[in-house]
């Protein structure tokens, strides 16, 4: 008889709400990684990211040990070529954290820099990737979770194959969430993880890679041994098994997790989340929060909100308040702008939502005595 888990709201972009069927299957039995029958699981697992991608034979997946940023480091340093240039778009704290990871590689990179939030600019990028013939990949975030922008991958990828680039993409925070299609988005190399739109737990991230551009690394320098991407991939494709031990019990999980994502199916899960976040923005505005992001603009995942300006008011006090009541919130990421971010993914319904605005209501009720 399985004990009842409390259920919190995580209103945090990632990890994110699971169901108790997920949290169950991290129960299993002992197994060493280097077994066949959990190969089996492994090959799966591989196989069915690649379909939630919609790619097709062309494509492979390949696992890390490790959070989000693991596999974007991966494949900054991994994809790079010797001599060449990696050009990155910046409007968020994670595109940033790119740029980041290429000055700690040493690597020769071009930052196209917005204000965070910002709208990217395609023709500006195709003027630079136009100039710059030395500029070999471009990477970019597809949901910038700093802000709740998505930004416009599929327009990209069409620039960036007119210029004979690889194209790498962060859908950490949106693969599984909002529709993607890696063949029709001429995506080469796309980033995600177990512990956000995939309502898993956190510990894998994974590269979902076109094989015929990842055939091309074989021959580049090893930057780093553990976060080598064709490394860990040669090894998965000889043995089935990862180099380095991986986390069990959170494969297993992410095994449950891909299978009740296919149970709800992936239009529905968008269609889950988007009343979500109807719900969420609605009752905000009710409330009188402004709000960072047009609609238009906003992913449906997650909505940044400026903080109230009322006496009394304090975001450490507010958290504590909504936390004691089940609630999750995050804080803002945009320099010194006073924000705070309210994520929408993972299993939560629109029920969870209500209940939330009205913890929100009775919290700012509560200082304005």
């Amino acid at each position: 008889m399985w004990l009842k888990v409390k259920r919190n709201i995580l209103l945090n972009p990632g990890p994110a709400t699971t169901t108790d069927s997920v949290k169950r299957a991290l129960v299993a039995p002992d197994i060493c990684p280097r077994e066949k029958e959990f190969c089996e699981v492994v090959r799966e697992i591989r196989n069915n990211l690649v379909k939630i991608a919609h790619g097709d034979d062309s494509y492979t997946c390949v696992l890390f040990a490790g959070s989000g940023t693991s596999v974007m480091d991966a494949a900054i340093n991994s994809v790079t070529p010797p001599a060449k240039k990696i050009a990155i778009i910046n409007n968020g704290a994670y595109g940033e954290r790119m740029v980041k990871i290429a000055q700690a590689y040493n690597l020769d990179y071009v930052e196209i820099k917005y204000e965070f939030g910002a709208k990217i600019n395609p023709s500006q990028v195709a003027e630079i990737l136009k100039k710059d013939k030395d500029i070999a990949c471009l990477a970019m975030v597809h949901h910038e979770t700093t802000t709740g922008l998505l930004n416009p991958v599929k327009e990209i990828g069409k620039i960036v194959k007119e210029n004979n680039c690889v194209f790498i993409v962060d859908t950490i925070s949106s693969f599984a969430g909002i529709p993607i299609d890696i063949k029709d988005w001429q995506i080469d190399f796309m980033m995600s993880t177990s512990n956000k739109c995939i309502q898993g737990m956190a510990g894998v991230a994974f590269i979902i890679c076109k094989k015929s551009e990842l055939e091309k690394l074989k021959d580049y320098p090893r930057r780093s041994f553990y976060l080598n991407l064709y490394d860990q991939y040669l090894y998965f494709e000889k043995t089935g098994q990862s180099q380095f031990t991986p986390p069990v019990q959170i494969l297993y999980a992410l095994k449950q997790a891909i299978k009740e994502y296919f149970a709800e199916g992936g239009e529905n899960r968008y269609q889950r989340y988007t009343e979500n976040w109807k719900v969420l923005r609605q009752g905000l505005l009710d409330l009188g929060f402004k709000l960072f992001h047009e609609p238009e603009d906003e992913s449906h995942i997650l909505l940044t909100v400026y903080e109230p300006e009322l006496p009394g008011y304090n975001f450490e006090a507010m958290h504590d308040y909504l936390y004691a009541r089940g609630f999750t919130i995050y804080p803002g990421k945009i320099g010194n702008k006073n924000t705070f971010r309210l994520a929408n993914m993972g299993e939560i319904n629109t029920k969870d939502i209500k209940k939330f605005l009205k913890a929100l209501a009775s919290y700012l009720k509560s200082i304005q005595r």
